[in-house]
This record gives structure tokens, sequence and C-alpha cells, in this order.
């Protein structure tokens, strides 16, 4: 059945056409199924709060008890893609090129509507945890697009109060543009394919705690974690952090910013040999963006806000550049429709 639902969306299409599939049975879509993605969340990344100075959202939760990290670790190892699937990137079996250029297009959007650090980090992970599962022709550039427009609709369902309509996440020069019951229905294929486990540990459930611990549990700064916010969504761009956990991330996070003079009271949640390659990671790939994190500033164009990995929120940013792009779009042949039979 799984199969079948993925090969209903291959077609065949030309550079200049355009998809249209008002053929397809819309009882498919019925109100049961999809009332939970059309509501809006009365909640927005319940777990940041919004900075008024510099319109950025930082963690604000208790931290989390000791049984709670353990309950949060076994948790995580369910949703954990693995150094399989890193592999498989790393060797060319998975098409390294059509994810990054997947992951980069949802930053951008990620940054043109404003959405929180949560809405970021789920939408890549569903992402990469579909691809684990199904690998996707290589010539069918179009389906690597459909999928990061359907699990960026998801995951901002997830942690957004204002969502946009589907059709209006196609921005940022996106490749492709696709109707609305095409992105619902690859939607659902990423539901079902993800077994309806959407709510994902990330090093966000962790930061907080592990950097308490490093600070001999006195209360972490809203500036410190910040920084460890902005860090882990740097982090996340490429592949390099796919082989460790969102408890590990967290951990190397915060070794990177508070030190090393505290770190045996996080041995207790994460593996030494595992969290030491991990800081030394951190440590490489951060330079990058660890000066805009130092210095406090937050870049105010969305190029600045994707460079930095900047959580910059502004409350102007609207719908205003939606239709400016359209026409640079490539689009599917209406003479082909896709044929999205679930």
């Amino acid at each position: 059945m799984a199969d079948s639902l993925l090969s209903s969306l291959l077609c065949s299409e030309e550079s200049d056409s355009i998809c249209y599939d008002d053929h397809i049975d819309r009882s498919i879509l019925d109100d049961e199924l999809w009332g939970y993605g059309n509501q809006r969340n009365t909640r927005k990344n319940q777990c940041f709060i919004k900075n008024l100075e510099t319109e950025c959202y930082v963690l604000d939760f208790p931290v989390q008890s000791d049984d709670c990290l353990v309950l949060l670790i076994e948790k995580e190892c369910e949703q954990f893609v693995g150094f399989d699937y890193l592999e498989k990137l790393r060797n060319g079996k998975l098409d390294l090129v059509s994810r990054q250029q997947a992951v980069d297009w949802i930053r951008k959007v990620h940054a043109h509507f404003s959405f929180g650090p949560l809405c970021a980090y789920l939408s890549i992970n569903y992402l990469d945890r579909f691809l684990d599962v199904y690998e996707f022709p290589k010539d069918k550039a179009w389906m690597m697009q459909l999928l990061a427009v359907a699990c960026l609709s998801l995951a901002s369902k997830m942690e957004e109060t204002e969502v946009p309509f589907i059709l209006d996440l196609q921005v940022c020069e996106a490749r492709f543009v696709f109707e609305a019951k095409t992105i619902q229905k690859m939607e659902l294929l990423v539901l079902t394919t993800l077994k309806w486990r959407m709510q994902t540990v990330t090093p966000f459930s962790f930061i907080d705690a592990f950097i308490g611990k490093l600070n001999c549990d006195q209360l972490t700064s809203r500036s410190l974690i910040l920084r460890s916010t902005q860090l882990i969504l740097c982090l996340i761009n490429g592949i390099d952090f796919l082989e460790f956990k969102p408890s590990e991330i967290a951990a190397g996070v915060a070794i990177s910013l508070v030190g090393q003079t505290k770190m045996s009271a996080l041995f207790q949640h994460v593996q030494k040999e595992r969290i030491l390659r991990c800081v030394e990671l951190v440590n490489e790939l951060s330079s990058g963006c660890t000066k805009s994190i130092k210095s406090g500033t937050v870049p105010r164009s969305p190029i600045g806000v994707l460079e930095a990995a900047c959580l910059s929120y502004n409350n102007n940013s609207d719908d205003s550049g939606v239709g400016s792009s359209t026409s640079k779009r490539r689009r599917l042949n209406n003479s082909t429709p896709c044929h999205l039979e679930l």
C-alpha cells in the first residue's frame, strides 16, 4: 500500500509545464482527516517566548528533571534516523544535492514567514525521516520539492499559531509550484510513513537542562539560551550532525558555549565518547555563525537571518512577496496531470 502511495505521485513532465489534479476525488481529503491541520494552533512554540528587544524567540520552560530527561532520551531513539541514513547520503545512494536544496528552501521560507525555531527543526526532521524510508527517483526533482513543501506545511501546523495557506508557502524561488490538493496528499503520505509520530524530541528539549547542569544548576540566562538556539539551527543545515541524537547535539552545543569544566555532569545521560566527538564537530562547523551569535546582533534581512541562523521575527512580515515570484516558478504539464490516487 505504501509503495502504491509513492508511485501515485509520479508523472511525466516538461520544464515549462503545469500540474493540475482536479480529477482527484475530494473525498480523500475529508474534514475528519485534515481537520487537525486546518485548525489554527493555539500555541506558537509554547516553549519559546518573544524577546521584545531583539524580536527573537528564546526558550522559556522549567528545567527538565532527571526522570523527564531519561524518558525523553528513550523516546528520541524511536525517531532517530541514525548513521545508516547518513551513509546513504554520503555514498550517493540518496541524492545529497536535492536534499540540501530542499533544506535550503525550507530555511528561506522559514525566515520569510518568521516561523519559530521548532518549526525549522521539525520540517527538516520530517524530511530526513521520510527519506530514510523512501528513495525518490533522481530524475524527478519535483518530488523532492513537493516533499519539502509538505514537511514545512506539517511543521507549521504543529508549531505555529498563524499558518499561511498552502499555496502561499511556495515562495523564495520555489522551483515548482503545486496545487493545494497535491500538497495535502503528500502530507498524508508523510504522515502515514512517519506513523503519525509528529511530536519529535529535539535538542531544544534538553538544552536548558544541560546548560543548567554545566552551570551547577544556576539559573540560565536568556542570552545563553538564545545563543544555543541559534547555534543548533546553524548546525542542522548540513548532514554532519545526523549521526547524533538530539540529546547529544544539545550536550555538544551546551559544552561548546559554557565550557568543559563540568561536562561530567552530563555523562549520566549521554555517552562521553560521542559527546566529545560532537563537541569537536560543533566547534569546527560553528565558526561561521559563532561571531554573529556571540556579538548578540540580529540580522534584519531574510538573507542575514538565514546565514546566521538567527531567529528574527518581523511582525510586519506577511504575504506581500508571494505573488511576485510566481511567474519564475516551473510548472508541470496540464496535459499530463499527476495521478495521486490514494
